[in-house]
């Protein structure tokens, strides 16, 4: 990230004169995350992992147009995850461009010990059985024991890992093939785990 930011937006000005030093923050505050700077900022441990890369082609009447379609995860590892993705004719600039996007898409991911074999306590899983859906995906996320670790598919463990998520099952039905359609649907998931409200959060 570039010294000379210039923030654009209100929460970004925020940010940068330190009336805004967490990310939890924001998310209490429901604000939206409208620049990259900001988590740059916020969360400099951010990590990345490109899912997919691939070209796509476009009819216009100057003949075929090609570009690259790249998508980028971004998480720390503890509770946050991103999902982005763009296009471009260049490869390093599609990533680039997916992963702005990705930190704009930020959520925070309510873990816990969900799963009746562990009941540890820890926040090594998920609290509850979430669902998510992109495109014709639906994935299912269960709570699992500690020590079990990921039983997923491979885009499916990019994303859970990213999110700090160690130990889980997946189910998934549909045309689990699309990366686009499955990362979305595991994004999906995993932010509805804020929409459960449980007894013991009261």
């Amino acid at each position: 990230m570039s010294t000379g930011w210039e923030p654009r937006t209100l929460v970004g000005r925020l940010v940068k004169e330190g009336k805004i030093t967490s990310i939890e923050e924001l998310f209490a505050n429901n604000y939206r995350i409208t620049e990259p700077e900001i988590v740059d900022l916020l969360v400099p441990n951010l990590q990345q992992e490109v899912i997919d890369i691939k070209l796509v082609q476009r009819q216009t009447d100057a003949g075929e147009k090609s570009r690259y379609k790249a998508i980028v995860a971004v998480g720390n590892g503890d509770g946050l995850v991103g999902l982005g993705t763009a296009k471009s004719t260049q490869v390093v600039m599609a990533i680039e461009r997916a992963v702005n996007r990705a930190k704009m898409n930020l959520i925070y991911v309510q873990r816990g010990c969900g799963s009746w074999e562990c009941a540890c306590g820890d926040p090594h899983s998920l609290r509850v059985t979430v669902k998510g859906r992109c495109g014709s995906v639906e994935v299912h996320l269960l709570p699992a024991p500690r020590g079990l670790g990921l039983v997923a598919g491979d885009i499916a463990k990019i994303m859970l890992r990213l999110a700090g998520v160690n130990d889980c099952w997946l189910r998934s039905f549909g045309e689990t093939r699309t990366p686009l359609s499955m990362a979305g649907a595991v994004y999906d998931a995993l932010k509805r785990t804020n929409y459960i409200v449980l007894p013991s959060m009261w």
